[in-house]
């Protein structure tokens, strides 16, 4: 991890500190990715985060909200001090995000396999008004186990939505257990082709690759995109990392935090 990652990795554990629980593992796992895009790839304004001409980013796996929270306070969506009220009563930043309550967040997600389906219409809409801005989404990939994504997958295919890319935090992770043992999800990106999507397959940790694989969007002129990210759940804190029992963690001690301080050194 670069210190920028590593800054990032901070603003989550203060939030998890202040709000006593939350999703550390699946939150960290896609942090490089979220600090790409917004480093980056997308448009936005952060000070009009409803302009009419940004890219749509959809996080479809809205547990894992406090990476998202961290990169929209990096950006000055809203004061990172906000990132202390975590989870608190009046605090705006909850256990999962919330459109119209916090700026820069296009949709409410939480219940799994909606993110997709939200996005595939907002792209079609971009077709139709012939606009130029661009829909991202990132899914879970437990969550793809939900038969709504396979269904929005089908439409983007059949619409050719090359303003469409979907990226799989594939951390093989889910809430309870590992996907393989779950539901395996192999092969998972002949499965993204077969319903029509041009695919990559990228390490979700590599910045450069990750860049790189991004400015390279659309793969194919006609087909909705996909990335498979293939990532580490609970990335950068070794007690977390592909530990199950890190999905969600409530009643945080003392010690489990400063332990996850340390690591940020």
């Amino acid at each position: 991890m670069n210190d920028r990652s590593k800054q990032l990795r901070k603003y989550i554990v203060e939030a998890l500190e202040a709000g006593g629980r939350g999703h550390l593992g699946s939150s960290v796992s896609m942090l490089e990715i979220l600090m790409v895009l917004y480093d980056s790839i997308l448009k936005y304004n952060a000070a009009e985060p409803n302009w009419t001409d940004r890219d749509r980013f959809i996080l479809s796996k809205g547990h894992g909200c406090l990476g998202l929270y961290a990169i929209l306070a990096d950006k000055g969506f809203f004061p990172k001090e906000n990132l202390k009220t975590f989870c608190k009563f009046d605090s705006i930043l909850g256990g999962h995000p919330e459109r119209g309550k916090i700026p820069g967040v296009e949709a409410s997600t939480g219940a799994l396999g909606h993110g997709l389906p939200i996005a595939v219409g907002m792209a079609i809409a971009a077709k139709i008004n012939k606009k130029s801005h661009r829909v991202f989404v990132l899914t879970g990939d437990g969550e793809i186990n939900e038969g709504s994504v396979w269904e929005s997958a089908l439409s983007a295919g059949k619409h050719k939505l090359s303003n469409l890319t979907v990226l799989v935090d594939y951390n093989k992770i889910q809430s309870y257990g590992f996907t393989k043992e779950v539901l395996d999800l192999e092969p998972l990106t002949d499965k993204w082709k077969s319903f029509g999507f041009a695919v990559k397959e990228i390490d979700g940790h590599d910045v450069s690759e990750i860049e790189s694989t991004l400015k390279s969007l659309p793969f194919e002129g006609e087909k909705p995109s996909a990335i498979i990210c293939h990532t580490i759940k609970g990335k950068g804190f070794p007690f977390a990392e592909n530990n199950p029992h890190w999905h969600h963690k409530s009643k945080l001690l003392p010690e489990e935090i400063h332990a996850m301080y340390d690591c940020l050194k």
